[in-house]
């Protein structure tokens, strides 16, 4: 503190008080004027809080450093220290207790003159109070002294003197202290080491040094010249920072040869230092000639054994008012509050809000921390935006294998919940692309099995020219219509929209009937009609509106088609033609517009969004010549790639164009699951290379892991290398000899070491098998295991320290596991290791490593050990 720029105090104690220091004491109560006016008089601290001047005290001139007594009572008693030296007790004029009215003006005088620079009290025992002076030849610059030491005078004697300057109150002079530290130094700033009542913290001249009271011939100290502001963490009591010039040291007491964090230089020296005491780790800078207080937020992170890494340095800055900062002061007790002073003695009252950080779980929990408190996003009971996010609906389909069922394809729309029409679609497709794929293959290998997977586009492309259209006779009426010749591709694509089942055989008796069981009158109906057999179609409306679950209009609809006439100028056509489209169902409404449509024009039919993809591209391949099916096929594959309609997959297929559909598919859902369970179902090489579709397989396994589903990550690479065999990675770990650094599992031949195991050395789990107990490269012995001490390499079922009732029960559950009870393990810190069926089995009893001497806890270090899949886990 200078003698010109202003310093500010709050009360230990007294929450609504705080002391500016100057040229004088100033004692203001400080008041919230939320619900009030400003009173007359009040300085506007905030918009929410004003101070009032309670008194002056000018009594002490010359300050250079001011200390609030940390005790209860007297409450407003203030140690000043002078430019000559000297400490004075003095107070603001709020204390009425006669016991402690001899304390007043009390004054603590050193041998030699010299400036004051800092002062602190203990805050274990409160009458002790520490001075730090400036150097004068031998002189000590260290004075501890004891403000009641007159009741000690064994200890501590007393010099009374009298004032002969014409004053009437008699001042007590205090001139022997109770210790004296730093002999031939200066001190230039102080704190107490809250850990221990002795224990002094000290910026000396060129060294912090740690003086203990018990042993004041002794010291601990360390050479630097980040000597002033020392100030302790009050939350971390080993932690101390101190500055020089514009640079902050961060200490630990317990390792105190160096700093063990140095600030970000600033290039105006420092003036302040002070550790917030409401909130840990979070330390204040000012500098001069600046209205910016710089913050340190110093976040550790423990380690599963105890120890600290080196703490984490969020850097900010804040600006409590537009004017020069002289000096500030942390609140007390209000959380990450603090009063600021200008040189001109204008104050703030300013809060530093916090940062918030944001988390939202794997599973679409909202959380975030603001200061010391935690919220929670809760979902309201009504609410059921939840189960529509993508995200809880992939978790749920993950849990129930959704995509994995590759012999009955179609049964992965059932797995996702059989809720959404347009998976049910995609599914199927892919069911009859690979049904389809698989029956070619068979009867000419490699002819025409991946021209399934490409799509109806690339179907119909391949049969332009060699269609021709001929007349086929109605079921049930006296007419003709014009129809496409059903070639070999387009029997295909029928098969593909499932209307008519593999083989030679065009009919779709069997599809029909299976609408009939899924209730599906109204499509059942279109389709028999669009096949020519009105009288079918009738037969099915009547059979929907008797059944019950069906729509009792049915037979409206039914009598409607029986009067069915081929004139153009009837009115039966007129009235269809104007009365369809008040028709709900858009099947019933293409039934009438196929009825009331010119030949070759069927455009009702065709641009029925509502109708599905396969029913209206089945019914272009009945009824459109090759161009105008080629056409419509270009113009409906176009619709479904920007819309990303997984109905489009049918046009598509699994071609560049399926990855531009599934893209924006993706951009609109977000579903990676179903985008990587598709393109890895019959895709070619280069679309499954395409960045697209690796990118959203890699983010459905990485989603998968955030879930903690790492058996279900497992499977899907299993699945993913049996449907993509260039995804299968080659062997990227292996065990290596200490001394030559080759292979353990990899001989001298020809073989590659990832397509050779270590049950070639007999590690398998026989115990008739071989056993290679050194390295095949150097013949170099293997290490010994820490529990059987056999060396590795040896099987665990022949260890002969073994345990037979531990050891044989897991192996025999499964022979995957028996094998990797063989397996070679070690721990990266402390390098001991041995067989991991026996550092499984030592592990769970014990927490150090079995190895004599070592206190390594090496499963602890591993921070992902104790994590159990979530597999099993509902949400």
């Amino acid at each position: 503190m200078s003698g010109t720029k202003p310093d500010i105090l709050w009360a230990p104690h007294q929450v609504d008080r705080f002391v500016v220091c100057d040229s004088e004491l100033s004692l203001y109560h400080v008041e919230s004027t939320v619900n009030s006016e400003l009173k007359a008089g009040s300085l506007r601290l905030s918009e929410d809080s004003a101070a009032t001047l309670l008194s002056i005290n000018s009594e002490t001139p010359y300050m250079k450093c001011v200390a609030w007594y940390l005790n209860y009572d007297p409450e407003c008693l203030l140690a000043v220290g002078q430019a000559n030296g000297r400490v004075v007790l003095t107070s603001l004029g709020q204390d009425h207790n006669s016991k402690f009215k001899d304390l007043i003006g009390k004054e603590f005088v050193p041998k030699h003159a010299r400036q004051c620079n800092t002062l602190a009290w203990n805050p274990l025992d409160s009458n002790w109070l520490a001075a730090g002076l400036d150097k004068h030849r031998a002189d000590f610059s260290v004075l501890i002294w004891d403000i009641c030491s007159k009741y000690t005078p064994d200890i501590v004697p007393l010099e009374k003197v009298r004032l002969s300057s014409g004053e009437t109150e008699t001042t007590l002079l205090v001139t022997k202290p109770l210790y004296e530290l730093g002999q031939n130094d200066a001190c230039l700033s102080l704190c107490w080491l809250p850990r221990d009542q002795k224990l002094l913290l000290a910026g000396m001249h060129r060294n912090l040094a740690i003086f203990d009271l018990r042993n004041t011939s002794q010291k601990m100290f360390v050479n630097t010249k980040a000597v002033q502001g020392v100030t302790v963490d009050p939350y971390f009591h080993d932690r101390v920072a101190s500055f020089y010039e514009g640079q902050v040291a961060i200490w630990d007491l317990r390792k105190f040869e160096k700093p063990v964090l140095t600030l970000t230089e600033q290039p105006k020296p420092l003036t302040k230092v002070a550790w917030c005491p409401t909130r840990t780790g979070l330390l204040a800078t000012l500098t001069r000639d600046s209205n910016i207080i710089r913050l340190y937020d110093m976040q550790h992170t423990p380690t599963p054994i105890g120890d600290e890494t080196e703490p984490t340095i969020i850097e900010r800055s804040v600006q409590p008012c537009d004017n020069y900062i002289a000096s500030f002061a942390w609140h007390p007790t209000s959380q990450n509050r603090m009063i600021v002073v200008t040189p001109n003695r204008t104050m703030s009252d300013f809060t530093v809000f916090e940062r918030i950080s944001l988390a939202w779980s794997p599973i679409t929990s909202l959380m975030w921390a603001c200061g010391r408190h935690l919220y929670e996003c809760a979902e309201e009971e009504n609410d059921n935006s939840l189960e529509k996010d993508i995200a809880t609906k992939m978790r749920l389909r993950a849990l129930s294998r959704y995509g994995l069922d590759t012999e009955q394809v179609w049964r992965n729309h059932i797995l996702a919940g059989n809720e959404d029409p347009q998976l049910k679609s995609l599914w199927y497709t892919l069911h009859f692309m690979k049904q389809y794929t698989e029956d070619m293959d068979q009867k000419s290998p490699g002819n025409k099995g991946s021209l399934v997977y490409a799509g109806i586009k690339s179907i119909v492309k391949s049969s332009l020219g060699v269609v021709e259209s001929s007349r086929h006779n109605w079921s049930g009426l006296d007419k003709q219509t014009d129809t496409q010749n059903l070639n070999e591709e387009r029997i295909l694509a029928l098969q593909l929209c499932g209307w008519i089942k593999k083989g030679t055989d065009v009919d779709v008796g069997p599809f029909l009937n299976s609408l009939v069981q899924e209730g599906e009158w109204e499509r059942a109906a279109a389709v028999a009609l669009f096949n020519l057999d009105i009288r079918r179609a009738i037969q099915i409306l009547n059979e929907g509106a008797s059944s019950g679950k069906g729509d009792l209009n049915l037979n409206v609809v039914a009598m409607a088609l029986s009067g069915y006439t081929d004139e153009k100028n009837s009115l039966w056509r007129e009235m269809c033609s104007t009365l369809r489209l008040q028709l709900n169902n858009p099947y019933l409404c293409v039934m009438f517009a196929f009825l009331t449509s010119e030949a070759g024009s069927y455009d009702g039919v065709l641009y029925e969004n509502k109708v599905a993809v396969r029913d209206r591209v089945a019914f272009a391949c009945k009824f459109l010549s090759d161009t105008q099916l080629n056409r419509y096929i270009e113009k409906l594959t176009n619709e479904m790639k920007e819309a990303g309609n997984l109905e489009g997959i049918l046009l598509t297929g699994l071609t560049k164009d399926g990855v531009d559909l599934m893209e924006s598919y993706v951009d609109r859902t977000g579903d990676v699951q179903t985008a990587s369970y598709c393109m890895l179902q019959g895709s070619p090489l280069d679309v499954l290379k395409d960045e697209r579709v690796q990118y959203w397989i890699e983010n459905y396994r990485n989603l998968l892991d955030a879930w903690r589903f790492w058996h279900k990550r497992a499977e899907f690479d299993i699945h993913r290398s049996k449907l993509d065999p260039s995804s299968k990675p080659l062997a990227q770990v292996f065990v290596s000899c200490n001394f030559c650094g080759k292979s353990i599992s990899y001989s001298c031949s020809t073989v590659p070491h990832q397509g050779r195991g270590f049950s070639q050395y007999g590690v398998s789990g026989s115990p008739t098998k071989s056993k290679v107990t050194s390295c095949p490269g150097c013949r170099k012995p293997l290490p010994r295991c820490a529990l059987c001490l056999i060396n590795m390499g040896t099987p665990v079922s022949s260890c002969p320290g073994g345990s037979k009732s531990d050891e044989k029960v897991d192996l025999s559950k499964d022979k995957k596991l028996a094998q990797f009870n063989n397996w070679f393990t070690w721990c990266h810190n402390c390098r001991h290791g041995g067989h991991a069926g026996h550092m499984l089995s030592w592990f769970r009893d014990h927490a150090e490593c079995p190895v004599s001497a070592c206190t390594c806890k090496c499963m602890q270090l591993d921070t992902t050990g104790n994590l159990v899949p979530a597999e099993t886990v509902q949400p």
